[in-house]
């Protein structure tokens, strides 16, 4: 499925938004809501909110730019789309950029964090990642965390990695990938910002597979033959970049590519290119 861009303002007032807290570590809250639509369940997303100062990060615009990253490398994941809308909280209309997905849930299927279902399974001293090894989720969990060296991802907590049980099919399985939108730039607030951001450095992360370094985690993974279906290539950029040239600036895209493109690099081990 491919993610689009909704450039045209759309009327999304009616939606009802809740507050999440931000665990960023930066002002602001993020916005949640759902609606549904042709009998075809919503959800959206805000990035960081102020109530005075409107949309303050581009959370949402991570999630689309990685939705498309992961479509080439041919990982299963939630597909996101960008709209642009007016929405409207407690009693103000504001405009803003949202990302939208849809239940990715079939008949049948219930759904449960990693972290609590670890916590009712697991054996004594048992690790997270050998946990995930037992019940044959071990392709799954290595490209996770592939994923969240590239897209330097700081917030994979045992909630943001869910199971899905399907008493029907009686299937136990990992949902795809979501959740993206503390990763990349999402810490700088302006070009500057961004300019002057090290797409290498190790920050910390919430990781509840490894420890809080997303290149240390890489270790866990001790083949990377089959990691990713296909291959990520130069040529890319314009499809993951498409339409967002009037959402973001040049220079929060190229450093968003150059970091891209450099870790997908150094995870494949072509330092010759480097």
């Amino acid at each position: 499925m491919a993610s689009q861009v909704f450039l045209d303002k759309q009327d999304l007032t009616y939606l009802k938004w809740a507050h999440i807290r931000n665990s960023s570590g930066t002002a602001g809250t993020f916005l949640k809501s759902e609606s549904v639509l042709g009998g075809i369940k919503k959800y959206y997303k805000m990035s960081n909110f102020d109530m005075t100062k409107g949309t303050i990060g581009h959370e949402c615009v991570n999630e689309l730019i990685v939705d498309r990253l992961l479509n080439i490398l041919g990982v299963d994941h939630i597909h996101y789309d960008l709209i642009n809308a007016d929405v409207e909280i407690e009693g103000r209309v504001y405009s803003t950029f949202l990302s939208c997905s849809e239940d990715f849930k079939i008949k049948g299927d219930s759904k449960t964090a990693l972290d609590g279902f670890y916590m009712v399974n697991t054996e004594k001293g048992e690790s997270h990642y050998d946990f995930c090894k037992r019940y044959g989720w071990q392709a799954y969990v290595d490209r996770m965390i592939a994923v969240d060296y590239i897209i330097l991802n700081r917030d994979r907590h045992g909630a943001n990695i869910e199971i899905l049980r399907n008493s029907r099919a009686h299937t136990l399985k990992p949902a795809p990938l979501f959740d993206h939108g503390l990763s990349l730039l999402f810490s700088c607030a302006s070009d500057e910002e961004a300019t002057n951001f090290d797409i290498l450095e190790d920050r910390k992360c919430q990781n509840f597979i490894g420890g809080f370094s997303c290149y240390e985690n890489l270790s866990l993974i001790k083949d990377k033959t089959g990691i990713f279906k296909n291959e990520l290539k130069e040529s890319d950029k314009e499809i993951i970049f498409k339409d967002l040239d009037r959402v973001l600036s040049k220079i929060f895209i190229d450093k968003m590519w150059d970091m891209i493109y450099t870790r997908y690099r150094i995870f494949m081990n072509d330092q010759e290119s480097l």
